[in-house]
């Protein structure tokens, strides 16, 4: 055991000292390596308990680790073993909130010894990136559960997992009372390759209208119910007054803009023109977000369930909030017309848009209106076909063109000339400006259309198409990257805890990688240069009119590295920013709920502030957030998919147009355009010619012919096949194919259940 300074050692030196120790650590061994006095052991103990109430450190037994780390010595569970015998296993006992268990390669000295649900003691060791087990002891067994779908074949059940990658499927053992169509719960058991199944749990009927954002909840584990003391607490602190301490903005034409199916409005914008000489030409504004801080308190129930959610989850039929309705959807969700708790960012504005300064100040809000992105862009529209007939973009062509037309279409929000003259004609000027300035930055420009599902009422899927990108979506976010970079500075300033929203340029290795497939392009790439968004906007300026457009931006994108929370600032790459953090989505995002009470705490604006022990640990609250973000991305990514196959399931046989999306030596991904989805080409599906695979231009190559296929390229395809319950897609050739598949209803318990085609068995 590795000695240290005598003395009681700090927070940090302790979870030093757990990490490098070789064999378990308890308080015996802290006190003897840091030669403790009898005074000093006592101290020793509260310092633990502190450290184990902040969430720094857990115990088992006693032996302590770091909390989101592995004990030395702990009790694994198997949970699969691939095909080359490798044994997986994870943590029996996980305590760390938000954080998702490691995986651990257990070296099995006996191969073929474990198998899934098996139970055993190891002592675990740290090796490169991952974790490995040495097994002491194998103990009781214990169970592995899978999330898929019945189905029968040869007089037997079988279960289909919902992954896109589970190739495997498993002989049912026993039903549980489900029967083929169910989407179910099962355990996993047995060696391979003779796994089986048995069902657990019947979760229903997974073609039924929102059930498959239900498969992505059971699959990702994301919580979905609340605690009842969780609700208790909602429902208490949704009653306690505002307050007389705050400032009162009632008076001003505060506007709400969201999308027409917004489930929570946490953020607000008012603009007007500044009468401050000193700022002539310039603008006053205000960025008004539900204070959430006021009603979700640091340690409180309401904090817990938050922070082990980490953010709202959103899908077509329905959204997992990070908190209860009661508060997201009410009482923290800025309405028309009701006085609302607001955390308020007062900035004003320079004539070309610069920040000049800012300040924050807890507010009482009374938001004039709520409206949709539509709405507000018609209403604009139409103020400036009136203004000036000629430079409006609804103008008519032709002989009639000064006339004035109405809206191209008449949005549900009838608006009155006072909300329109006082609150969004302000708002645009002043973001006009913004505009100014952002251009002058230059963040790096990809124009990446987002799917949108629509349902009815009965959650049927009536269309699935791009979202119309309008000015109205830029303007608010202009006003919210404003808010969040003056967030950032006023923590700074104060010199108080930020939680930053980080992202990092591009690594060398993913711009040698572009370069190559650039030059594929005739385009030049110089990595000796400085690295700039503005840098990758020039190269998507010179291919603006090429059909080479949308793949050259998919591969900037994937150049990019991925954005996350951290207390270190490494400044924001994308939005051309040194300082920003996420301060205007406190309803739905834990990171900005960090940034809220920091705030509160630095300007001493009341209750609800950072509490010590979350500015000790903002370092793994970060780690914790920014993981539990990825979850939800790919949950919602996989629920738009599933929701898509069921869209295109009706189209199965049909040729459709499609873009190639990416490229594998095993094949092609299409998706089919103005709908998305992604579907595989598999290369043994081409046809007799040998492809070769160009790594460096992302395309299959003809051997014989030179044919191509490569990223960004449109071509037709037949769609064979659509899994609505795993979100794959199936695409061949026309030319060259196998015949459309017949298309064959599959009935369940005396009706239709859902359509599946078949083809060729992969």
């Amino acid at each position: 055991m590795k000695k240290t300074q005598p003395g009681l050692p700090s927070e940090r030196q302790i979870l030093d000292f757990i990490a490098s120790a070789d064999t378990p650590v308890g308080k015996r061994e802290i006190a003897r390596a840091f030669a403790l006095s009898a005074q000093e052991k006592i101290a020793l103990k509260a310092r633990l308990k502190d450290m184990a109430d902040q969430g720094l450190i857990d115990h088992q037994g006693r032996a302590f680790h770091q909390m989101g780390g592995l004990p030395k010595v702990t009790v694994l569970r198997v949970i699969d073993v691939s095909d080359d015998g490798t044994v997986w296993a994870v943590p029996e006992r996980w305590e760390a909130e938000g954080v998702p268990p490691p995986k651990l390669r257990v070296r099995d000295r006996k191969r073929g010894a474990l198998g899934i649900g098996d139970r055993l003691l190891a002592r675990t060791e740290e090796a490169g990136q991952g974790w490995i087990a040495h097994p002491m002891k194998q103990l009781a067994r214990g169970e592995e559960l899978i999330l898929g779908v019945l189905r029968e074949e040869g007089g037997r059940l079988w279960l289909q997992g919902v992954e896109k990658k589970e190739r495997r499927e498993f002989a049912v053992t026993d039903t549980g009372g489900a029967a083929p169509g169910d989407l179910v719960l099962a355990e996993k058991a047995g060696r391979g390759p003779r796994f089986t199944a048995r069902v657990t749990e019947r979760l229903g009927d997974p073609f039924a209208p929102r059930s498959f954002s239900m498969i992505a909840v059971h699959k990702h584990g994301i919580p979905h119910v609340f605690a009842p003391e969780t609700i208790a607490e909602a429902h208490e602190v949704a009653r306690q007054a505002l307050g007389d301490e705050r400032e009162d903005l009632r008076h001003l034409p505060i506007v709400a803009i969201d999308p027409a199916d917004a489930r929570d409005h946490d953020d607000a914008v008012w603009a007007t023109a500044d009468d401050d000489p000193a700022n002539e030409g310039g603008w006053r504004a205000a960025v008004a977000i539900a204070d959430v801080s006021f009603y979700v308190r640091p340690g409180s129930a309401l904090d817990r369930e938050a922070r082990a959610r980490g953010n709202s989850v959103y899908f077509p039929d329905r959204v997992v909030p990070m908190l209860p309705e009661e508060l997201s959807a009410d009482i923290c969700s800025l309405k028309a017309g009701e006085d609302r708790a607001a955390l308020v960012c007062h900035l004003q504005i320079g004539k070309a848009g610069a920040l000049k300064s800012f300040r924050f100040a807890r507010a009482v809000v009374r938001i004039r209106a709520n409206i949709a992105y539509e709405e507000a862009q018609a209403a604009i529209d139409a103020a400036e076909a009136r203004h000036d007939p000629r430079t409006s973009p609804l103008r008519k062509q032709g002989p009639q063109a000064d006339e004035a037309p109405p809206p191209a279409q008449a949005p549900s929000f009838r608006w009155d000339d006072a909300l329109v003259e006082d609150a969004l004609e302000p708002l645009w000027a002043c973001w006009r400006a913004l505009d100014r300035a952002r251009r002058k930055r230059a963040p790096l420009e990809l124009d990446l259309p987002e799917r949108r599902v629509v349902l009815d009422e009965k959650g049927r899927i009536l269309s699935v198409a791009p979202r119309e990108r309008l000015d109205a979506h830029r303007l608010i976010e202009d006003y919210m990257i404003a808010a969040n970079v003056a967030a950032a500075k006023a923590l700074e300033a104060k010199k108080a805890p930020v939680m930053y929203r980080d992202h990092e340029p591009p690594a060398r290795e993913k711009l040698v990688a572009l370069k190559e497939y650039l030059k594929t392009h005739g385009l030049d790439f110089a990595l000796g240069q400085v690295i700039r968004p503005a840098t990758f906007n020039a190269i998507l300026d010179k291919v603006a009119e090429s059909d080479s457009r949308p793949q050259i931006m998919e591969q900037v994108l994937r150049s990019q590295t991925q954005a996350y929370y951290a207390p270190a600032n490494t400044g924001h790459f994308g939005l051309a920013l040194g300082s920003y953090a996420h301060f205007t989505s406190p309803i739905r995002r834990y990171a900005d709920l960090i940034v809220h009470r920091s705030l509160v705490s630095a300007y001493r604006l009341g209750e609800g502030g950072l509490s010590e022990s979350e500015a000790a640990a903002m370092e793994r609250i970060g780690e914790s957030i920014s993981m539990l973000e990825r979850r939800a991305m790919e949950a919602e990514r996989e629920t738009i998919d599933r929701y898509v196959a069921v869209y295109l399931a009706e189209h199965v046989g049909q040729v459709l147009q499609t873009r190639i999306t990416g490229v594998q030596s095993f094949g092609f991904f299409a998706t089919v355009e103005g709908v998305g989805g992604d579907g595989l080409v598999s290369a043994r599906d081409l046809g007799r010619e040998y492809f070769r695979y160009d790594e460096a231009a992302r395309a299959l190559v003809g051997e014989e012919t030179g044919t191509r296929y490569e990223s960004g390229q449109k071509l037709e395809l037949r769609l064979v096949e659509a899994n609505p319950v795993s979100g794959a897609l199936r695409f061949e050739l026309v030319e060259g194919g196998a015949p459309p598949p017949r298309a064959r209803v599959i009935k369940r318990r005396g009706r239709p259940a859902n359509i599946r085609h078949q083809g060729r068995r992969r």
